[in-house]
């Protein structure tokens, strides 16, 4: 692939970017997170609802606007990384030091059978 073009696709889930962009400003409307990540606004808004619904962030109504609390604390979603908190993805991710650097543990290989099979 040519080094000037991008992938079509990304490391990050649409979850996670909309994660990001609200910790980066909490009082972020969902027009702005949806022209952000290039999604809807009704799909930025599912996304939210989804991740309230699951405790990762909170909401509070401020006049017509709402501001957003992450759960920082809360350990990731995915079984590879639940020894991660979500506030250390969003560190690395905003270009900051995490809180308390913690070494990754090393993926676990795969034994094979005796026909040769995973």
């Amino acid at each position: 692939m040519p080094r000037d073009r991008t992938p079509a696709w990304s490391f990050l889930t649409n979850h996670a970017r909309v994660l990001l962009c609200i910790a980066q400003d909490p009082g972020i409307r969902l027009r702005e997170i949806g022209d952000a990540i290039g999604i809807t606004e009704r799909a930025a808004h599912r996304i939210v609802v989804e991740l309230a619904a699951a405790g990762y962030l909170s909401r509070t109504r401020n006049g017509r606007r709402n501001h957003y609390t992450i759960q920082s604390h809360l350990p990731l979603p995915d079984p590879l990384a639940r020894e991660q908190k979500i506030g250390d993805l969003l560190a690395v991710l905003a270009g900051q030091p995490p809180a308390k650097s913690k070494k990754l543990p090393a993926p676990v290989a795969r034994q094979r059978n005796s026909t040769g099979d995973k």
